[in-house]
């Protein structure tokens, strides 16, 4: 496989930094080929703005729109087209950062934010007029899994957990970027009790992720339903029948099988 590697943590000697390390030796030795993005490293700019797009006119910057358009027209900055060519390239993404405020770094918002543009990532329609999104829009057929570390035990992100359950509390990435975008996504790896970690966890948790970056080609992915397969209605919301007594997030995953 290709497969793109972004790094989000500011300090490359961190936990963070040996097991993005060890990961992508990993992968190499597994015969996958690997590039990667360095986002605090290559000083990436997080903001969009008008220096985005080339632009010309001076009329007030409407940012979908200038981004779709800048796009078409190969008119986007030079650093988030070879993000895209990055990602185009790649079959797998892998996003590593260290979840602060339940969410990645700014950084990595900011390249959410600048590379995975309208008509690149999302806003393409098929055939019949049908906007695709969730399962399906311009990064469908790619996989992206999240590596994470957070302070707390396991047990306070566990189904009944003060923090809530950890892929919901990932829900708007795994969901709301990787899977609108049409990207499968994977089970997150997370590092738990990160600021306690003493060698030999360290070497549990190198060896963990040595056995799911093994698997990256073929673990299921969640089983999010498809904005087109038949479970939501025209007004985007899931049909009577479908997941009844559900609500949240857990109604937008069908079970085993479904």
């Amino acid at each position: 496989m290709k497969i793109l590697w972004v790094f989000a943590h500011p300090e490359g000697r961190s936990l963070n930094g040996a097991l993005r390390d060890d990961g992508v030796q990993t992968l190499r030795e597994l015969g996958h080929e690997v590039r990667e993005s360095d986002l605090y490293v290559m000083r990436w700019k997080p903001v969009v703005d008008a220096e985005d797009f080339h632009r010309e006119s001076v009329d007030r910057l409407l940012v979908g729109a200038e981004q779709e358009h800048a796009y078409a027209a190969g008119k986007l900055s030079d650093d988030i087209a070879a993000e895209q060519e990055k990602i185009a390239w790649a079959d797998a993404l892998v996003f590593q950062f260290p979840l602060w405020w339940f969410g990645p770094p700014a950084i990595l918002k900011g390249w959410f934010d600048r590379v995975l543009v309208q008509g690149f990532a999302f806003g393409l329609q098929d055939d019949a007029g049908r906007t695709l999104r969730y399962g399906d829009g311009g990064l469908a057929g790619k996989r992206a899994m999240v590596v994470t570390s957070v302070g707390a035990r396991e047990s306070g992100f566990g189904p009944r957990g003060v923090h809530g359950q950890v892929d919901e509390v990932l829900f708007p990435l795994l969901h709301g970027v990787f899977w609108y975008t049409g990207m499968a996504a994977l089970p997150p790896y997370v590092v738990y009790g990160a600021d306690r970690l003493d060698d030999a966890g360290y070497r549990d948790r190198t060896a963990e992720l040595r056995d799911r970056l093994r698997e990256l080609p073929v673990t299921d992915p969640l089983p999010y339903r498809h904005e087109h397969g038949g479970d939501y209605g025209g007004d985007l919301v899931l049909r009577p029948e479908v997941a009844p007594g559900l609500t949240g997030v857990a109604a937008h995953r069908s079970a085993p099988g479904g």
